[in-house]
């Protein structure tokens, strides 16, 4: 690699899923009586792309649309929040997914998928990936979603595969986006061969390992060669274990709005964290508060904090 490629790798390239996500204006009314909603970039892995940005990182997402006017709305949103967008291509005859939600907090977010006949973000292809900007970037980040279906299972192997450095695999368990999700479990074994760092609620974890209990858990994780494994455990807060040790957190109290995209601010805050090198406690009190503003607000990645955001947070000593 030349040194000018080398000067433009991205800090964080994510991959997979992303969506138009169409939330109701109204709190604590269920979706057939809602009548004003608010439309918002959305979908795991382009929040985390988001999240990343919001505190100076280069990011850029690896995902597919459909062509039609949501898609060209994902693309026009993804430059407004600072993202590259050059690894995003449409899908002819595809629809561009849709997200709906209710919103009875402070726990109960229902959460309604569109992606029918087939979400765009599954034809991801392999061959078509640019496998020196992501082996290029520092930190590269993918889901277990994207192993639900082909052409995309091949290509999050492969992407995992290429890249070399900091690689994280989000447990990103959604039951509903799999035709057989009783294949989930040996293909998220696969793909974890190939990351250094795991993130996932505890639902998510007995997918992957078998274990509910976060302890258990996170050592089956490291178990199989990971360097870090992060379980995430709602209101009992956030535990990461390495081989040095373990270290929880207590969650950060905060008035729930909408629950929905806290875990991307915290996955964006993450990565920012492995960039800067940030010792584990550091991390997870950071990544702990962007979760919590964004849980503080109505929606996914327009509510992404900044890092002066997130600063004050932990000032007030909420973090």
């Amino acid at each position: 690699m030349n040194a000018a490629h080398a000067r433009a790798a991205h800090d964080l390239i994510t991959m997979g899923r992303v969506s138009v996500d169409v939330y109701p204006r109204d709190i604590g009314v269920p979706l057939e009586d809602v009548e004003t909603f608010g439309r918002y970039l959305g979908g795991s892995p382009t929040n985390v792309a988001v999240a990343a940005a919001r505190h100076g990182r280069s990011t850029a997402v690896v995902t597919r649309t459909g062509d039609d006017p949501f898609g060209r709305f994902v693309r026009r949103a993804l430059k407004e929040y600072g993202v590259d967008d050059r690894f995003v291509s449409a899908v002819p005859g595809l629809p561009t997914p849709l997200a709906f939600c209710e919103i009875f907090p402070p726990d109960d977010f229902p959460l309604y998928f569109y992606r029918h006949p087939k979400a765009p973000d599954l034809e991801i292809r392999a061959g078509e990936l640019d496998l020196d900007a992501i082996a290029a970037a520092r930190v590269m980040w993918a889901t277990v979603t994207g192993l639900s279906e082909e052409p995309s299972r091949t290509a999050t192997l492969t992407a995992l595969e290429a890249h070399p450095g900091t690689t994280v695999l989000d447990l990103d368990w959604r039951p509903m986006l799999w035709r057989d999700p009783g294949r989930a479990r040996p293909l998220v074994r696969r793909a974890l061969e190939h990351a250094t760092v795991a993130v996932g609620n505890v639902d998510e974890c007995e997918v992957a390992v078998g274990e509910r209990d976060p302890r258990r858990a996170a050592a089956a994780l490291l178990d199989l060669g990971l360097d870090l494994a992060i379980v995430k455990r709602g209101p009992d807060g956030v535990l990461a274990a390495t081989r040095a040790g373990t270290v929880e957190r207590p969650p950060v109290p905060v008035e729930v709005v909408n629950g929905l995209g806290a875990g991307d601010a915290f996955g964006g805050a993450v990565c920012h964290g492995l960039l800067a090198g940030w010792d584990l406690e550091r991390l997870l009190a950071f990544a702990g508060a962007a979760g919590a503003i964004v849980a503080s607000r109505l929606a996914c990645s327009a509510a992404m904090p900044t890092t002066a955001e997130v600063e004050a947070l932990l000032r007030e000593g909420k973090g």
